[in-house]
């Protein structure tokens, strides 16, 4: 399993190009708070990666996407930078908030492993964190996918902190 799991890792760092480049970019520039989201899982890493902006520098919150359909996406304004968290890129209660993103005029930056999903399609800069495969035996607990998420989120706030 752990092997799996640093393969998924390994397999992150020829991705680190201009997508990268640019999210660092719309992060360390962002003149608002790092608003950050997840459904389930991804969800769960989202949260800890709004804590590891936080502890790094980057004013950053973390918000549920049911909450953000039922008012909480007011604590998001034009000078937010989201980042969004879904494996499938495709996860209804995050889709539904991508149209209000951009009408407040927030950047988007996805972290997904579907390059071709609804989230890419809204987002400024989409990050690859596709995996091969979940370490579980039958492929499907979210494992390698999170932790990809999770080694891709940690690479974007220590390097917006440095």
């Amino acid at each position: 399993m752990l092997k799996i799991e640093a393969e998924a890792i390994r397999q992150l760092i020829p991705r680190i190009g201009r997508s990268f480049e640019a999210a660092v970019d719309l992060l360390a520039g962002c003149k608002g708070r790092v608003v950050v989201t997840g459904m389930g899982k991804a969800g769960l890493i989202g949260q800890k990666l709004s804590a590891t902006l936080s502890s790094t520098g980057s004013p950053s919150h973390w918000v549920h996407p049911a909450e953000a359909i039922h008012g909480d996406l007011g604590r998001v304004t034009k000078d937010d930078v989201v980042i969004a968290l879904s494996n499938s890129g495709e996860t209804e209660e995050l889709t539904r908030l991508l149209p209000v993103i951009k009408r407040l005029g927030a950047r988007l930056i996805a972290l997904t492993g579907n390059p071709r999903s609804t989230l890419t399609k809204h987002s400024d800069v989409t990050l690859d964190v596709s995996v091969k495969r979940e370490a579980c035996s039958l492929n499907l607990a979210p494992t390698s996918s999170t932790t990809a998420m999770l080694a891709m989120g940690d690479a974007l706030a220590v390097v917006v902190a440095e």
